[in-house]
Formats: C-alpha cells, sequence, structure tokens
C-alpha cells in the first residue's frame, strides 16, 4: 500500500511542477472531529501567501494513516479561500473518512514548498522545504470511553512581530470533549514524522542573553524575548490532548512570525489574569487596550473556548475597526451548568496597532476563566439507631443540565471538623481529610431529600460530612468520561454516643507576656450514651496543656474529680489556665475522661486558643489569626481599642482568619482581637461557641512606593514624532493618574543605559511631580539607549521601574554615482552625500576588471579619484562594495545589507 500512497504524491506533486519555486505555505495544523463510531470529518487549516497566485491550491491530499489518501477541495470563500490581512490567505479543505477499526492513526498532508525566505528553515532555500503537518489520532471505545475529537485552536497562526520587542501568542486552544491539554514545542516537518533538515530554533539566530523563546505548557501561551534578527520564521508546536491520564491525540501547529525593523512599540491589554465562578454566575469584567506610541490605531478583539461554547456564548463586542485608544469594552458572559469544567477555559484578548496601515504589532493577553459546580445545599447529619443519617436538598440546581451533564453525587466523611474555606479555583475535597464513602448516580429519598445512611461509624466519635456533585460527558451507552467536581457542601457534623467529652471554649481572658490567663471549657460525656456498667466511676477529667497550636506534646495541668462518691453530673468542666505567655504565644488543650478513677476511656479531640498577628504597611494593618478546633468557626468579628472610651469597638467581620484595616494614620499604634463564633453543627450543643484571641498591636507606616509609571520616548527616527535633533524626548504619567491607590510622588528618577542589558546610570532626578518629561542628549550624541523612570514619595520609598523602552538609531549613509575630480572646486571628491549615526565602513573600490583601487573605512572618507599611489586614475566606471557599521542600541553592527554599485570618474576640463 505504501507504494501506492508514493505514486499518488508523484502525480500530485507533477500538477505542482512548474510551480515548486513559488513561495507559499505560512502555517497550518489539521482538525478532526468524530462524527461516528469509525468515522472522523478533517478539516486542513492552511494559511498561505495570497500574493503566490501561481501556487494557490484549490484542493489538497489528505494521508488518512490507513493505507487511504483522498483529495480534499476548498470550500471557504466560496472555494477561492479567504483573504486576511498582510498578505495571508486562509484556506479550509473538509474530508470524511471511516476507519478499518479503532487504533491510533497519523493523518498527514503534504505540499510540495513552504515560504520562501524562512531565516530559520534550510535558509535561504526554504522554498524547497516541503510544508507537512499531522495529526495522530486514536479512536477510543464509544461505548465506555466516549467520541474524540482533536482541540481547536482558535488563534490564527501568523503574526508580526519588531526587532527588539516582545513577541506574544497564544494558541488559544478548545477542547469541546474536556480534555487535557498540554503544548509542546517541536521542530517541523517535512515528511510523516520527518522533521525539517538544518532547523534553528528562533532564538539561536543572533543568540544571545537578549533573545529566548518559552511556552507555557499549560496555557500554550509563547513569548520570544527579543527578535534580533529581521525576516520570516516559522515554529512548530505539538498539542497533546489527555484523557484519564493517557494521551489520545497530538495536533501539529506550523506557524509564522514575520519580524521587521520597525520604530514601533507594541499596544498593551490590561485586563484580569484568572477568574474562578460557580455556574450561574454573571461574568463582566472590563478589558482596556492602549498604545504607547501616540497617534497610533488599535484594535482590540477577543477570540476563546467561552465563545464556541454551544450553550449561553460570551459576548464581547470590542473594536474591530482601527481606533484612538484608549479602548474600553466588557466581556460578558452568563455562565450555566452546562460550562462546568475541569480545566478553565482560554479568552485570549488582542491589540493590535496599524502601524502598516492595515496591520501591525499585536500585544495579547490571556485570561484563565474555570467555572465549576455549584456546592449541594442544606446538608444535615443526625444519628438514628446508631448510624448517621445525611441528608441534602432536592433538587439540585443543576441537575437538569443538558445532555444529560450531572452525573452523579458522592458523599464525604471525615472524623472531626475541617472548616476549610471553599476555594472557587480548587474545589477538589481529597486533600482536606475527607474519605469518600459512597458515590451514586440517584441516591435514596426521604421527605423530598437526597439521603445516606452511614453505617460504618464508631460510638463516641464525632463524624463530619460533605456532598460533592459530579458532572460528566456521556457516551452512547450512558457510561461516563472526563468527570467534574463541583464545590463540596457546608460540612454538617454529628457525635455518635457522646461518651467523651467536647471542648467547646479556649478563650483568652488576658493578655500578658507571664501572667495571662485562658478559660477552658468543655462538655461532659452524656449519660446516656455512657455505659456505666462496663465504665464504672469514679470518674474524673484531666486538663493537657501544649505550647503552640500543635496536635502532640500534651501535658497535664489540672485534675477534675476522682473523689469515690462523686458522680458525673458533679464535676466541673470549666478551668481558668494561668500564667501564661499569652501575648508570644498560642495553647493547645485537651480533655482526658478516666473511669474507676484512674482507667483512661480517651480524650477529647484538641482545640487551640486563637492567635492573631498583626503586620503594618502604609495607613493599612493586615490581620491574620491562627486556630486548631474541632468545631466550625461561621464568622470572626475584628475588635479594635478605642483610646477614647478604653473600650474595644466591632470595626469588621470576616469569614476567613483575615482582616484589612485601612484609613489609618501612620506612626499611631492600632490594637486589636478577635472574636470567633462557631458551632459543631450538633443538635443539642448550643451554638454560638465564642472564643477570644489574645490582644495585639499593630503601628502603620509608610512603606508602600508609588505604583511604576508608564513611560515613551519620542525622537528623529520616530516618524509620528516631530524632534528634529539628536535627543530623546521622555514623557511619562504621574502613577497617581495610574492606580487609585498609589503614594503620593515627590521625585522622580531618570535611568539611562547606551545599550540594551549595558550598565544602567542615573540621568537625573525631577523635583516638580508635575514634570512629567523631561529632555535626554545621550553622552554618544545618538539617539540610541535605553530608559526607564522610578517615582520616589515624600518618605523615600521608591517605586519599581516603569516600563524599559530602547530606542534605537536610524542610520543613514547614502552614496552618489558620480564626480568629476578636475580641481573645478565642484564635485571635486567622492564622498557619502548622508551620514547619520554611522561608526564606520568598510568600502572597497575595483576597476573593470576587479583590481582593488582604493579602499576607506571613515564614513567622512573623500575619495579624490587617485589610487593607492596617489597616482589619477582614468576616467570611466569603478565599482564598489562597502559594509556599513551602524551605531545601534545593541552596539556597533554591520548592516547586512551591503552596498554595492557603480561610480562614473568624469575628469572634463
Amino acid at each position: 500500500m505504501t507504494k501506492y500512497i508514493l505514486i499518488f504524491f508523484i502525480a500530485h506533486c507533477s500538477l505542482f511542477i512548474n510551480k515548486m519555486y513559488a513561495t507559499h505555505n505560512r502555517a497550518g495544523e489539521i482538525r478532526l472531529e468524530q462524527i461516528g463510531s469509525l468515522t472522523l470529518r478533517a478539516t486542513i487549516i492552511t494559511y498561505t501567501k495570497a500574493s503566490s497566485v501561481s501556487a494557490d491550491r484549490p484542493e489538497l491530499p489528505i494521508i488518512w494513516g490507513d493505507g487511504s489518501v483522498d483529495t480534499l477541495k476548498r470550500v471557504n470563500g466560496g472555494g477561492a479561500g479567504e483573504s486576511l490581512q498582510g498578505d495571508i490567505k486562509r484556506n479550509y479543505y473538509i474530508g470524511t473518512h471511516t476507519f478499518p477499526g479503532r487504533g491510533t492513526y497519523r493523518i498527514g498532508m503534504m505540499d510540495p514548498n513552504r515560504n520562501g525566505g524562512i531565516l530559520n528553515v534550510n535558509y535561504p532555500n526554504s522554498d524547497l522545504i516541503p510544508f507537512y503537518i499531522q495529526t495522530s489520532y486514536t479512536f477510543l471505545s464509544s461505548n465506555f470511553q466516549g467520541f474524540n475529537s482533536t482541540p481547536q485552536l482558535l488563534q490564527p497562526p501568523v503574526d508580526k512581530g519588531c526587532v527588539g520587542k516582545v513577541f506574544i501568542h497564544s494558541l488559544n486552544a478548545y477542547d469541546p470533549d474536556g480534555d487535557s491539554l498540554a503544548f509542546r514545542l517541536i521542530t517541523p516537518l517535512q515528511a510523516n514524522n520527518v522533521p525539517v533538515p538544518f532547523y534553528i530554533f528562533p532564538d539561536k539566530i543572533n543568540p544571545g542573553v537578549n533573545n529566548t523563546i518559552s511556552l507555557d505548557e499549560r496555557t500554550g501561551q509563547f513569548v520570544w524575548r527579543t527578535p534580533q534578527k529581521k525576516g520570516e520564521y516559522n515554529i512548530a508546536f505539538q498539542i497533546i490532548s489527555y484523557r484519564g491520564g493517557t494521551a489520545i491525540d497530538t495536533t501539529i501547529r506550523d506557524m509564522q512570525v514575520v519580524v521587521d525593523d520597525c520604530n514601533n512599540n507594541p499596544p498593551n491589554v490590561q485586563t484580569l489574569d484568572k477568574l474562578c465562578v460557580v455556574a450561574g454566575t454573571l461574568i463582566k469584567f472590563p478589558v482596556r487596550g492602549t498604545d504607547p506610541d501616540v497617534g497610533d490605531k488599535i484594535t482590540l478583539t477577543a477570540l476563546g473556548g467561552p465563545f464556541v461554547v454551544p450553550i449561553s456564548p460570551a459576548v464581547f463586542k470590542g473594536y474591530s475597526a482601527y481606533t484612538l485608544p484608549p479602548l474600553t469594552d466588557n466581556f460578558i458572559w452568563q455562565t450555566t451548568c452546562e460550562h462546568i469544567a475541569q480545566y478553565p477555559y482560554i479568552v485570549v484578548f488582542k491589540a493590535q496597532d496599524n502601524f502598516y496601515d492595515t496591520t501591525g504589532l499585536v500585544d495579547l493577553k490571556t485570561v484563565q476563566i474555570k467555572v465549576v459546580g455549584p456546592p449541594p445545599l442544606d446538608v444535615r447529619a443526625v444519628s438514628v439507631n446508631g448510624n448517621t443519617l445525611i441528608s441534602w436538598q432536592k433538587p439540585y440546581i443543576c441537575e437538569n443540565a443538558a445532555d444529560r451533564y450531572f452525573f452523579a453525587f458522592s458523599v464525604w466523611r471525615k472524623e472531626g471538623s475541617n472548616a476549610f474555606t471553599t476555594d472557587t479555583c480548587n474545589p477538589i475535597i481529597e486533600d482536606k481529610g475527607y474519605d469518600r464513602i459512597a458515590f451514586d448516580t440517584m441516591f435514596t429519598m426521604i421527605n423530598g431529600r437526597y439521603t445516606f445512611t452511614d453505617k460504618a461509624v464508631e460510638s463516641g466519635k464525632t463524624y463530619c460530612y460533605r456532598i460533592v456533585a459530579h458532572f460528566a460527558k456521556r457516551t452512547n451507552l450512558g457510561n461516563p468520561y472526563n468527570l467534574v467536581e463541583s464545590l463540596p457542601s457546608n460540612e454538617a457534623c454529628v457525635q455518635l454516643q457522646r461518651s467523651l467529652p467536647l471542648l467547646i471554649n479556649v478563650s483568652v481572658e488576658t493578655t500578658d507576656a507571664a501572667n495571662g490567663t485562658m478559660t477552658v471549657r468543655w462538655i461532659k460525656p452524656l449519660p446516656i450514651d455512657l455505659d456505666t456498667i462496663q465504665h464504672p466511676g469514679p470518674y474524673k477529667f484531666t486538663v493537657q496543656r501544649a505550647t503552640g497550636i500543635t496536635t502532640t506534646g500534651f501535658t497535664d495541668i489540672a485534675t477534675l474529680g476522682g473523689v469515690q462518691g462523686q458522680t458525673l453530673s458533679q464535676l466541673d468542666t470549666v478551668i481558668l489556665d494561668t500564667k501564661l505567655a499569652t501575648v508570644t504565644t498560642p495553647y493547645t488543650y485537651r480533655i482526658g475522661f478516666y473511669f474507676k478513677k484512674d482507667s483512661l476511656l480517651g480524650y477529647s479531640s484538641p482545640a487551640s486558643s486563637h492567635f492573631l498577628t498583626v503586620k503594618s504597611s502604609d495607613k493599612v494593618n493586615y490581620l491574620s489569626w491562627q486556630k486548631q478546633v474541632p468545631w466550625t468557626n461561621t464568622q470572626y468579628d475584628v475588635l479594635r481599642l478605642n483610646n477614647t472610651t478604653g473600650n474595644y469597638d466591632s470595626i469588621g467581620k470576616s469569614v476567613t482568619t483575615s482582616y484589612i484595616d485601612t484609613n489609618l494614620i501612620n506612626k499611631k499604634e492600632y490594637c486589636y482581637y478577635i472574636r470567633a463564633v462557631g458551632t459543631y453543627n450538633i443538635i443539642g450543643i448550643n451554638s454560638p461557641l465564642i472564643n477570644l484571641s489574645q490582644k495585639t498591636c499593630g503601628t502603620p507606616i509608610d512603606s508602600v512606593p508609588p505604583c511604576p509609571t508608564t513611560l515613551l520616548v519620542c525622537n528623529l527616527c520616530n516618524p509620528k514624532c516631530t524632534v528634529t535633533d539628536n535627543t530623546n524626548v521622555l514623557m511619562w504619567l504621574n502613577p497617581k493618574n495610574l492606580c487609585k491607590n498609589s503614594a503620593d510622588v515627590k521625585y522622580y528618577t531618570v535611568y539611562f543605559s547606551d545599550t540594551k542589558g549595558g550598565i544602567v546610570v542615573k540621568v537625573t532626578t525631577i523635583n516638580n511631580p508635575k514634570d512629567t518629561s523631561f529632555v535626554h542628549l545621550t553622552p554618544s550624541g545618538t539617539v540610541a539607549g535605553c530608559y526607564y523612570i522610578t517615582s520616589t514619595d515624600s518618605v523615600g520609598n521608591e517605586s519599581q521601574p516603569s516600563n524599559t523602552i530602547c530606542v534605537d538609531n536610524c542610520p543613514v549613509f547614502r552614496l552618489p554615482n558620480a564626480f568629476t575630480p578636475n580641481g573645478d572646486k565642484q564635485n571635486d571628491t567622492y564622498h557619502a552625500t548622508q551620514v547619520k549615526f554611522i561608526d564606520h565602513i568598510d568600502m572597497k573600490i575595483v576597476n573593470r576588471w576587479g583590481q582593488l583601487v582604493n579602499q576607506f573605512d571613515r564614513p567622512d572618507f573623500n575619495w579624490d579619484g587617485k589610487n593607492f599611489s596617489g597616482n589619477d586614475l582614468a576616467e570611466g566606471t569603478y565599482y564598489y562594495s562597502c559594509v556599513v557599521y551602524e551605531k545601534r542600541v545593541g552596539g556597533v553592527v554591520a548592516n547586512q545589507n551591503i552596498l554595492t554599485g557603480y561610480i562614473e570618474l568624469i575628469r572634463g576640463k
């Protein structure tokens, strides 16, 4: 069969025999969609050079990987393709194929030629290298593992960059099956699994510390810091899909980056980085596009998975036409239960300037949006006949999601409580100390509620329960794959046959370095749960204490009871622990319970005091507290000392273990304590449980610098600027106009380096915060150099540097083609007519026989028409070659375009 495939390609490629040297393919990939148990719909997507009309492809071959080859016709643009900006045509070729059986197939497409002149692909003969793309695909068991389609790459793969400017590209992959994706950089292919020979990764062309590439293997964002040479580059990526931890398909995207020598800065997109929400939330956030180059217009658009979901897709109107910035619009997405996914959705916001009138540089901002399932509500746990009956609300809000997406509930149990705060970005419960004890698609209902009976419990223990909902894609037989967990429910706890004491208070009464006091209180075992025949009196409690928040290191500090004839009801359940260093440390307690006076029945779960820490900054105190308690704290009241009344007043509440006290006066001391409000969620135990932290203080101090400013630089090399001399005009914004809470500025400092990566020196200090511009003449007298600005407030806090802007010279060196060395003082010497920012030259002049007659290294040379010996040369035509060494921001660099031409030497009279 291989022989027939080869014959097919020979025949197919013969159609293009006269087009072999026509530049053509820029980028592409193959997308696959499973539409039957063994049937795929394939879409070949290519991006070609629109001006290469002779190499246009109305149809392309596809190798199915099972011995079959077909020809697919182009289907978009009326069969002629879709013209894009920048001499680019996008082409779609679609076909279907049924395979002989399950397995892994390598599906590919070869076109005879790539685009010409690609610097890192067999340069300068890249058009002789075939363009080959492939996707490896695995058919899964459709009954048990589900259908499999490859990810959609939503970001177009032809981009522009500038020498010396950071280039960013996002693959913006969306997998409709909910599979996990990973991204890799690879060498492009020229045939089935055959890498392109002499391929060079783009950072290896003019390599150095300023030329690096990186790829985020989780999000697919590629960053090149920074291109160093003008030209076209090709980069290839693998996008690997995983299901259940196993790789099931691999898509190769071959893309192109066009790098130009452009005195242009990319635009900038500002918005949030990531967002995690519960399904049903309306997402709305602003996206802002700006451009540092005055006068540049930009577009602001977006692509990503939320725009292509079939139910309730996102909306972002944006700006598709070039418009003067700043531009702002809102991303809006009404999420639904069908959007719940294991992995974040990727949205890429794109700002593009009009440096080339219809296209230009791009900035991409990748935003990750995770949509999680809502928690099951109103979970309850009660003891029934020595078992635990757990119940929760029906209906569950997402149980009627489309395509039977809701799948099951699971029940999770833990001994003792873990009152963790649910994390919408990480809803997983496995690492919180709970064990899954039940998983079912439909639990028993009692009184209109879902229920489950836990029979694997032991008397005397406290159990806490949470419920999790699960979502899944379904196979054609209803079997689940790619399961997703919801947020866990609230915690419901129950103590079975309470034969051990239960701590309810560890509360600081007095804060002191050595004489602090602590109230420790507990609940007695329930008489009904205590087997007095097996465990007769006399009974006693021992109070044990450990320093710090811990589960070990306990020592006895008090004994209550143990007296013959004393009943359980007569025992005290509270002590005041004294002589404690409550200022510096928390303490943890547990209660031992003894029968027959000295026989230990067991210990209560430990509980610690709440320990408050205050960290101060500019006009703010950051409060945080630690604790380890067997109950659940539902709220924390923050109390602050009122220096006028001497009382502590409530200033706020928190449901987490932190609080920020703002709008304070610097250098003034503020003192606090925390009032924790908790519960066991157990019927028969009073709520709320109130416990106090120690008192501690903090003094705000201004340690926050102004936020970084944004810098612009204008000079004569920027055609949009009006500067005419060899100076750089720096302009920036007062940080108060950039950041709402930025500190006041007292002065600015301007920093400069004459080369990229060179030594940075302070140029000047500008003491008027309203003065946000500066004119600088570099030491070399050129305009090349790198700048950044810092802002310093009245206390001396210096901000982080602004954006660093490196500006380059715009060298000019022009030569005439005739001179008349006849002594009439008019055009007597041959010299450059324009010289600007040139360090030196290597110019050689030869006669018509190729003999060297003179040479020069100074850009301001004057040739009088003589040879090396000082003798006049004859009239006639001479030829020159000249390497020009330019003064650049990266140092002295040879212009790769060697000047060549002729000189007419005319003596006359």
